[in-house]
């Protein structure tokens, strides 16, 4: 029992020495959340049936490896509009400064029949205007 307890007890000092202590080893830390223009928008259909599923697509232009999609701030400004603006992280890790396009995409799934008009932030007062009817 003595010789059982020496050897965990050496496996555990062991594995002690070889983990890290540095806890930013797989991340980096998220230092700010702004706006980012949506450059593009794709909906695969303009005419779509009430409570089905479609994906819309928006592409953004990152200017470095520091930063990614965050999220969306999607807004029913009334029962058929919806203003919608994507916003990005920005990390404080090392990173290439080349940008990159990515896309992002939000599920739309209405429960009433209508024309419905998604206008999407490209940047300072401008908007992308997209138009899905649902029968």
């Amino acid at each position: 029992m003595r010789k059982f307890f020496h050897i965990g007890f050496s496996a555990l000092v062991l594995g002690l020495l070889f983990t890290s202590c540095n806890d930013d080893d797989d991340y980096e830390t998220i230092e700010s959340i702004d706006k980012i223009k949506i450059d593009s928008v794709k909906i695969i259909n303009d005419t779509m049936d009430v409570f089905t599923v479609q994906s819309i697509k928006t592409y953004s232009t990152y200017s470095s490896h520091c930063e990614g999609f965050y999220g969306y701030d999607y807004v029913h400004t009334d029962n058929s509009t919806r203003t919608v603006t994507a916003y990005k992280y920005i990390t404080n890790g090392p990173c290439t400064q080349e940008s990159y396009t990515a896309p992002s995409q939000i599920n739309f799934s209405p429960q009433q029949t209508g024309t419905y008009t998604f206008k999407f932030w490209n940047g300072g007062t401008s908007w992308i205007t997209k138009t899905i009817v649902v029968e």
